[in-house]
Parts: structure tokens; sequence; C-alpha cells
């Protein structure tokens, strides 16, 4: 029973992820339309933050199969 709370846990922050980094990646090809000129910087910040999302579904997928 637990391993199927820990692998509905890890599905639950890997979709969670997934929607945050597609925010992210859309956001941001907008904010690059809008403003060429800004679109070094945008990526940069675009890929700080797809790090930090990715960091907290590992971290999520860990806690999830510690529970195990």
């Amino acid at each position: 029973m637990t391993g199927t709370l820990a692998a509905v846990g890890a599905g639950l922050a890997a979709i969670g992820a997934a929607i945050g980094i597609g925010r992210i990646g859309g956001s941001a090809l907008e904010s690059m339309a809008r403003q060429p000129e800004m679109a070094s910087q945008i990526q940069t910040n675009m890929l700080i933050a797809a790090a930090f999302v990715e960091a907290v579904a590992l971290f999520a997928c860990v806690i999830a199969f510690l529970g195990l």
C-alpha cells in the first residue's frame, strides 16, 4: 500500500513540475515576443526558475519514496 502512495506522490510531483516548466516556458516566449531586446535576460531568468522547479520536484520524489 505504501509503495502505491509513493508512486502517486512521485507522479504528482512530476505532473506539477511539467505544468510549472510549461508555464515558465510559455511566459518567457511571450515576454521575448513583446520585448526582443530583453531576450537574453529573460532566458537566463527562465532557466534559473526551471532549475528551481526541477529541484522542488526531485525533492518531492525523494520525500515520497522515503515514505516506503
